[in-house]
């Protein structure tokens, strides 16, 4: 079956939501959780749906493109400019500091914050689609993305995209037994 890019709705939040933590291996409902903490809502899922849903919120649904094979959503990728404000934007928890280090010299960059594949649906070809769909949006000017020193298999993806290693930082562990490992930026220059 054929693979069909589409723009996000607002209805998709609370796909977006569980993509987006698979993107982030579970970074993302471990943020999320601030929310449950701060009694904005139930669940961590429920508080990144909500995120998904704010017409504002930068990376939420407006931001999103969905891969559909047959009706089903497959996978997803956000992407959006960075613009000056991300040279001083601020963090909001020590965990977010070392991407905020990567990010901030990349005013002007198309940003993919977010390229996930549901596991059923790996190895077709559709992360690869959601990529080439990332770097037409950018206009041809420099793309750029941040991913785990371990995620070899991304890596290897963005590699054969034209994508190389701009600068890494160390990744603040999560939990005490979190796997430690560097935040990647990877960038891909203007055509």
């Amino acid at each position: 079956m054929p693979v069909v890019l589409r723009p996000a709705e607002r209805r998709d939040a609370a796909e977006l939501a569980v993509l987006i933590d698979i993107a982030s291996h579970s970074f993302a409902t471990w943020l999320w959780y601030g929310g449950v903490l701060r009694g904005e809502s139930e669940t961590a899922m429920e508080h990144g749906r909500a995120r998904m849903r704010d017409d504002r919120q930068q990376g939420g649904w407006r931001d999103a493109v969905i891969a559909e094979i047959g009706g089903d959503v497959a996978g997803l990728a956000v992407g959006y400019r960075l613009d000056e404000t991300v040279a001083t934007a601020p963090s909001d928890h020590p965990a977010l500091e070392p991407l905020l280090v990567l990010q901030r010299p990349l005013a002007g960059h198309w940003f993919v914050d977010s390229l996930a594949v549901y596991r059923r649906h790996r190895r077709y070809g559709i992360g690869r689609q959601l990529m080439a769909d990332q770097i037409a949006r950018s206009g041809g000017g420099p793309v750029s993305l941040i991913t785990e020193s371990y995620n070899d298999a991304a890596q290897a993806l963005y590699g054969s995209l034209g994508f190389a290693e701009a600068a890494r930082c160390e990744a603040m562990p999560l939990y005490d037994n979190s796997k430690k490992h560097d935040w990647v930026l990877m960038t891909r220059n203007a055509a």
